[in-house]
């Protein structure tokens, strides 16, 4: 059998070729099931220590949106990793950071990135900002047992919505519960993981939807420190390592964009340095 160079040789199937379906999961599901993430868990295995992620924050400020994460996972009363990247691109105008088992919450979002890349090179437009968090909703709903047995992977959506009639008011964000349930955040801040309740309550006070990207990151920072200050899981600036918090914003002129660890390094440090002036004050 030729195949569609003319070249001799095994051909594709003609599946491959097919635009019957644009969800690239669906697809999967037909021609290799078997490289689909397995969603069947046996009795105790959330006993074995599997890490965890924890703490992520979200905020909008004037003409975008951001998402920043701690960096520490763990597993049970230990630290796992104190360098895990919680916080990924996922397209040119979304993000998603990931709370709940690693394992499971880095596949998840992985495949959702290939899935919002395969929808738009099979339509030729990318999906819509609703249709992405829909998307989004499906895969955790899918992973619903896993979340029954203790392994839930809980993910916080951000994205730029081309289509807003207010440019200023652009900047969104989703979260979701273990089920799939898809709540739409319209106080301009959300936080998940094991710290967010401090996190949250940093935001609560903090957060300013006029503010400029560079006050928002140092509300998102704030909002981290303030979670690792109560929360054992939570992972706040290491200064001796050079480990700091994943930063990505998003707006109109430039998408979706990962803040570099010198531009991370330089507001965590000032975080630091104000945390710290602020108790000499207080013991003076």
């Amino acid at each position: 059998m030729d195949n569609t160079r003319g070249i001799s040789g095994p051909a594709l199937p003609a599946a491959y070729f097919s635009s019957a379906t644009s969800s690239f999961s669906d697809f999967l599901r037909v021609q290799a099931p078997e490289l689909l993430p397995e969603r069947r868990v046996a009795p105790g295995v959330a006993e074995l220590g599997i890490p965890h992620g924890t703490t992520i924050v979200a905020c909008t400020y004037a003409g975008g949106v951001l998402i920043a994460g701690d960096r520490r996972a763990t597993s049970g009363n230990l630290i796992a990793s104190r360098d895990i990247e919680k916080v990924h691109v996922t397209d040119e105008y979304s993000a998603v950071g990931i709370a709940g088992t690693a394992g499971l919450a880095v596949e998840m979002v992985r495949l959702y990135a290939v899935e919002l890349a395969h929808y738009e090179k099979i339509e030729g437009v990318s999906l819509s900002l609703d249709g992405k968090t829909n998307k989004l909703a499906g895969m955790v709903k899918a992973n619903l047992e896993m979340a029954m047995a203790g392994l839930a992977a809980i993910p916080l959506f951000v994205g730029y919505d081309l289509e807003a009639e207010d440019a200023k008011h652009a900047g969104r964000i989703v979260s979701y519960d273990a089920a799939g349930g898809r709540y739409e955040e319209n106080g301009g801040y959300a936080s998940i993981g094991s710290g967010s309740l401090f996190a949250k309550s940093a935001l609560k006070k903090l957060h300013d939807p006029d503010a400029d990207v560079e006050g928002a990151v140092r509300v998102a920072v704030e909002a981290l420190y303030d979670a690792a200050d109560d929360d054992t899981a939570s992972g706040g600036p290491d200064l001796v390592r050079r480990i700091f918090p994943s930063v990505v914003t998003i707006n109109a002129e430039h998408g979706a964009v990962q803040l570099s660890e010198s531009e991370t390094a330089a507001v965590a440090e000032a975080v630091v340095a104000g945390r710290i002036e602020r108790q000499q004050r207080r013991l003076s």
